[in-house]
């Protein structure tokens, strides 16, 4: 049977402005959170769960090149195909303080011709192998990948060398970056979400290059070709990459190929800082808000800094996450989407950084149900780190993640993804199976401290993207002040 919430626990009135994050209301809500969880009904000859298997890792062989680069060697026979990726440390930490994103550009233009092939050239290149080459940046790294068929991996090795010592920059492929850049970004600024997740990392981080979702157009319009080949010489450096190789091949031809191609890598130039500092987090009580004149939703993002995956406590954040917001069926999605029906497609997401864990909820909402669908977020969080989760909501949240987990490993390109995260947090590719099976010995215990932990309300920051007259006035009772994002 279903426990009901107070009324005055569960919406807060506009006669009575409270604080939802506060400790009173926490203790109370606590009392009474387990009852308001929803017993579905399973049909009566539904088969029995299985035994929870942990993903099985792939064998990684480590080399080290006498230059300083590390190369992981993953062979996986069955599927034709080598995905390749190169991560260099320094994306977004390793940008000017005055040209935030300059990595980006950085990205784009690095595979666009070395100093023998044309733009075209490289392209047709790696067209002739089965794939194609890409470049993208993300606060930690610089990503060069390409998946190609196996026996066309010996050849993509050495395109891929050419790229790291040879990158060209040539005026007029930079031209073409900047412009498509620029028009990147503008069309991201009339979406939503890319402006609140914008505003959120840069009210969490500040100047900290966690701030960083995207360049600005300052930056697009100041960089030049001559600056990039600078920032490229100082960056790109074997002692700070990683090469990986995943699929059908044989370990020690492709290693030998490895060593002939990029042997002779050597750095440029002075090697540019990297942030050294680990962010620094402090909660607010202030809703940062975005105007969008006549808009018929509110985005509602929060966010707050957690474990990463090299803390001990990661695997039960990530359970905790599970069950509160980040699979379907979570309470979030059953409380404002099934029973209340506030809004289609809330979440959750817990993403794991060199220096830090992020936990991000967001929920795009209709206007009339703005401060609604806060006060039931906000709910949920401090539920999370109010109360014990029973042992089988706990097991069917490892459930979902161990089986995406699985799913999701399946491709060459997301492991040597998940292997390049791994390396830039200064962790073992060990570390690639060992997380599964912590995931499956994780208790309810430790998913109660992770949640009292990372999940009350009141270390949330709050960023709400809408019309700032409903935000004002939806918001208003909870005795939070706004500011305008910058």
């Amino acid at each position: 049977m279903k426990t009901r919430i107070p009324a005055v626990l569960k919406m807060v009135t506009r006669k009575t402005p409270v604080r939802v994050a506060g400790l009173a209301l926490a203790v109370a809500m606590a009392s009474v959170a387990m009852g308001a969880t929803k017993t579905r009904e399973l049909p009566k000859d539904l088969p029995a769960y299985g035994a929870m298997k942990p993903f099985k890792a792939p064998k990684v062989t480590e080399v080290k090149l006498q230059n300083g680069l590390t190369v992981w060697l993953v062979p996986e026979t069955g599927f034709p195909k080598v995905a390749f990726m190169l991560a260099v440390r320094g994306g977004y930490s390793g940008d000017p303080k005055d040209q935030p994103g300059l990595a980006d550009l950085i990205a784009s233009t690095v595979t666009q011709g070395t100093k023998t092939r044309s733009s075209k050239q490289v392209a047709e290149a790696v067209a002739a192998a089965g794939g194609d080459l890409t470049g993208d940046a993300t606060p930690d790294a610089i990503y060069v990948s390409t998946s190609v068929l196996a026996d066309h991996a010996a050849p993509a090795a050495a395109l891929l060398a050419d790229v790291m010592r040879n990158a060209a920059f040539a005026d007029e492929e930079v031209e073409i970056a900047k412009k498509n850049a620029a028009a990147a970004l503008e069309a991201n600024e009339a979406e939503p979400s890319f402006l609140a997740r914008r505003a959120l990392y840069r009210a969490m981080f500040g100047d900290h290059p966690y701030g960083v979702v995207a360049p600005t157009q300052e930056t697009i319009a100041k960089a030049t070709a001559a600056e990039l080949r600078t920032e490229y010489a100082k960056r790109f450096r074997p002692e700070r990459s990683l090469l990986i190789a995943v699929g059908d091949f044989d370990a020690a031809s492709l290693e030998s190929s490895i060593r002939a191609d990029f042997g002779e890598w050597k750095a440029a130039a002075e090697a540019t800082p990297l942030e050294a500092n680990a962010p620094s987090f402090s909660p607010s009580r202030t809703v940062v808000y975005v105007p969008r004149p006549n808009s018929v939703q509110t985005a509602l993002y929060l966010g707050t800094m957690t474990a990463n995956e090299g803390q001990p406590d990661y695997a039960a954040a990530e359970v905790a996450n599970a069950m509160y917001g980040g699979m379907f069926g979570s309470r979030l999605i059953d409380n404002i989407r099934e029973d209340k029906g506030y809004t289609y497609s809330p979440g959750s997401r817990l993403m794991s950084r060199a220096q830090a864990g992020i936990l991000v909820t967001r929920a795009d909402v209709r206007n009339a149900v703005t401060g609604a669908s806060f006060n039931e977020i906000s709910y949920e969080l401090n539920r999370m780190a109010t109360t014990a989760p029973e042992q089988n909501e706990v097991q069917h949240a490892q459930r979902y993640l161990l089986g995406s987990r699985a799913l999701m490993l399946q491709g060459h390109v997301a492991v040597a993804r998940q292997l390049a995260t791994l390396w830039l947090s200064s962790l073992p590719p060990e570390e690639l199976g060992t997380l599964t099976e912590k995931i499956s010995r994780v208790t309810p215990a430790e998913v109660e401290a992770a949640g009292s932990k990372y999940f009350p309300a009141s270390r949330m920051t709050v960023v709400a993207v809408g019309d700032e007259n409903v935000i004002k006035k939806e918001l208003a009772p909870f005795g939070l002040e706004f500011s305008k994002a910058q």
